[in-house]
């Protein structure tokens, strides 16, 4: 990229920018050294508002950039990542919006806690969730890391390195003075510019096309060099019974992955009630819905007009295929209207970013604080605020998250995300569902559950061909594999559950029928609910 692309983008994303920390300065005047107030906004938020915030922090960069550049990449098999998305949010309403909302109080070890032995409970979901978070903030760091690469040419590997870190510096700062409030307001802000950005584009796509979405796919296929292959299923997961299993793992993390991201169960507490929380995902599911529709047009527009071999020269793994769309609806690379168009979705990209990020970090530090802080201190001493905890602890995840989104910058954003849902699926939502539906469940059952999920996904994730043994690896001068699914989520969430299982039948721990009773009516009546 030359000329005006990167000034115009850059300026953009400064204005964006500054509007967020304006937001966060001003919430940061408010009284936030309650729990409540850091961790949940003051449950103070309404549905349509707490919808438009679930829908900012689950619309990613992974979303936007990832799954079209998929789409653009490989067609039919990439428009599975859409579908997952969207189909996982029917599990949240069904089975955990509500539940959550009445049973906990600020993080997903609450709902677990309310009827085990808190401490080693909050320390085994403390523990998970944060892996989680870091994993999906790995995601957001190489999406940021791909954008400043296209700006500058792809020649800026320095200055691809200090985006990143940033992305970090500004999460950091969100949280530690905003908290929930600053982060919910910036998460709508951003949503309203993403859904605007990708309405304009998809009209724009099939203006070109005339209104003709067959004759979209039809060149599209014609473009990809696959042909009618392009269109079907096969082409990415189709080549070898490794790869169909690989299909079904992916299948499986992101359809049960949702319901256990901490970022998006911390969102049901921000709201007075259950039917706050349950109206609430009927809006981000409405908004995410719409979404996921357009993502399918522009990875079939970029194929069609950017073509698979433009996209794979610009970023191997199809990070840049909105961007370069952008550029060439508009006109073309030296063009006033292709260099604003490209301005725009960067902008809204890097806007993006660094929403989820703030949602996450937030997320994990919560974690942190309220869940592994509060058990492992050392009883006696004289404890400090759990929200000056979480501020510190954000230091350290976005520190984290600098480092790993350093070493992953070459892969593919929307699959580095589904790790992190096969992750959450393994080891959160067998805990959350056992603990919301077993009368019997036990302590030991929920320990078990969580690291029977979480230690063999993380595992199976390091000896799989995404660390090591191909030349899209992590190290691809190395070859310690010995799993050959991408995705562990085929193996991984079953042991949870089968871990929590087996945790509670061999546990000497009797049942309290009286908290499970207790739990039982909060849950399904929010009688005493927080």
């Amino acid at each position: 990229m030359t000329g005006d692309h990167p000034t115009a983008a850059l300026l953009l994303f400064g204005a964006f920018v500054a509007v967020t920390l304006g937001i966060t300065t001003w919430v940061s005047r408010h009284r936030q050294g309650s729990a409540e107030e850091f961790y949940a906004g003051g449950r103070l938020f309404s549905p349509m508002e707490n919808g438009f915030a679930i829908a900012g922090d689950y619309m990613s960069a992974a979303s936007f950039l990832g799954i079209s550049g998929l789409i653009a990449l490989v067609g039919y098999d990439g428009m599975l990542y859409s579908v997952g998305f969207l189909v996982a949010w029917l599990v949240v309403l069904c089975l955990v919006a509500e539940l959550v909302r009445n049973c906990g109080r600020f993080t997903l070890a609450d709902v677990v806690a309310a009827r085990m032995r808190e401490r080693p409970v909050r320390i085994a979901a403390g523990t998970s969730s944060v892996t989680v978070s870091v994993l999906y903030l790995v995601a957001q760091m190489v999406g940021a890391g791909s954008l400043v690469a296209l700006l500058l040419g792809g020649t800026g590997e320095a200055a691809r390195a200090w985006t990143v870190v940033g992305v970090g510096v500004l999460m950091v700062i969100y949280v530690s003075l905003g908290g929930m409030r600053a982060t919910t307001w910036i998460q709508i802000v951003k949503a309203v510019l993403l859904l605007g950005g990708t309405v304009a584009l998809t009209v724009l796509v099939l203006l070109r096309f005339h209104g003709d979405f067959n004759r979209l796919l039809l060149t599209a296929a014609e473009r990809s060099g696959h042909g009618e292959a392009f269109l079907a299923p096969g082409l990415a997961y189709g080549g070898d019974w490794t790869a169909r299993f690989d299909f079904i793992s992916l299948g499986l993390a992101l359809v049960l992955g949702t319901a256990g991201l901490p970022h998006i169960l911390s969102r049901f507490y921000t709201v007075p009630t259950a039917r706050a929380a349950r109206r609430s995902v009927v809006w981000a599911i409405g908004l995410i819905g719409g979404f996921y529709l357009m993502t399918i047009v522009l990875g079939f527009g970029a194929a069609a007009l950017i073509g698979p071999d433009a996209v794979r020269a610009s970023n191997a793994s199809g990070n840049t295929a909105v961007p370069l769309l952008a550029l060439d609806l508009g006109g073309g690379a030296d063009t006033t209207g292709g260099t604003v168009l490209f301005a725009v979705v960067a902008a809204v990209a890097f806007a993006t970013i660094l929403a989820v990020v703030a949602g996450i970090t937030l997320a994990s530090s919560a974690s942190v604080a309220h869940d592994l802080y509060a058990s492992l201190r050392r009883r006696g001493g004289k404890p400090r605020s759990e929200v000056a905890v979480a501020r510190v602890a954000s230091v350290g995840i976005g520190l984290v998250a600098i480092a790993l989104g350093l070493l992953a910058r070459d892969l593919n954003v929307a699959f580095l995300v589904g790790l992190a849902f096969a992750v959450a699926a393994s080891a959160n939502l067998p805990v959350l569902l056992y603990s919301l539906f077993w009368r019997g469940f036990t302590t030991r059952g929920a320990v078990w559950a969580v690291y029977g999920g979480l230690i063999p996904a993380v595992v199976l994730v390091l000896l799989s061909p995404v660390v090591s043994g191909g030349p899209a690896s992590l190290f691809p001068g190395a070859d310690f594999r010995l799993f050959p699914l991408q995705n562990p989520g085929l193996v991984s969430i079953p042991l949870g559950f089968l871990a929590g299982w087996l945790g509670t039948v061999t546990s000497p721990e009797v049942p309290d029928e009286a908290k499970h009773a207790e739990t039982e009516v909060r849950s399904l009546t929010g009688a005493g609910a927080v």
